[in-house]
């Protein structure tokens, strides 16, 4: 389906040897639902790579890209819990980007994803092309149930006390490409194709990272607001 919200925050991270059971926990049990719960979030989810690295990829939709330099996120990335505090410090390879809706379109929502990270060097035709006929010859695939692109943006943040837990700044990116499907084998006959890297170099792209990962945990806000009302 098509985002619910004009922004989104696309993570990428590995975690070191012998910490993914308490990330995954972590991940599941408390930060998904802390981060939907900030005003302005929508919904958040999780995959887990099948090809590519690194091994996890997660994303929120918010109502506008100003919503990751909101106060109340800001709040919480400046005061990170204990659990957040031991989890985050064994992330690896972080790719964290704010990201404007350029464009978004589909029906439902996919078990299976591509993810493509393109630098800077992406050629303006290629960047215009992709938020029109592209996108809309990526639905019209089968197997394909949604694409959305998206436009880097800086919150001029980059120095919180969580980011302040990962080993390195974190990477990000100029442009990212997220294709839904049904099945792996939809996408991977897509890279034989419009997604293969040939075809995307030959348009103007420059491909930093690519990956392919399958759906695990989603969150959505009305989720927490009928977990509330059952508790109350």
């Amino acid at each position: 389906m098509a985002l619910l919200g004009s922004g989104v925050l696309a993570i990428w991270n590995g975690m070191v040897a012998g910490a993914e059971e308490d990330f995954l926990a972590w991940h599941m049990r408390e930060h998904i639902p802390e981060r939907v719960g900030v005003p302005g979030f929508l919904r958040g989810r999780r995959y887990v790579a099948a090809e590519g690295h690194p091994a996890y990829f997660n994303f929120y939709e918010a109502e506008t890209p100003a919503i990751f330099a909101s106060a109340a996120y800001q709040a919480r990335l400046n005061d990170p819990t204990p659990w957040t505090r031991r989890v985050v410090a064994g992330f690896t390879d972080t790719s964290r980007t704010p990201c404007a809706v350029v464009a978004s379109g589909g029906r439902g929502e996919g078990g299976w994803i591509e993810t493509i990270r393109l630098e800077a060097a992406t050629s303006p035709g290629f960047a215009a092309a992709a938020g029109s006929h592209w996108l809309a010859a990526l639905c019209d695939a089968p197997g394909i149930v949604a694409a959305h692109w998206l436009r880097g943006e800086t919150d001029g943040r980059n120095q919180t006390a969580e980011a302040k837990l990962r080993d390195h700044p974190d990477h990000r990116a100029a442009w990212i490409l997220l294709v839904e499907a049904a099945s792996a084998e939809a996408l991977r006959a897509l890279r034989t194709t419009m997604l293969g890297d040939a075809a995307l170099h030959a348009a103007g792209a420059a491909i930093g990272n690519r990956g392919l990962y399958a759906l695990q945990f989603s969150l959505w806000r009305a989720d927490l607001a009928a977990a509330a009302a059952r508790a109350a």
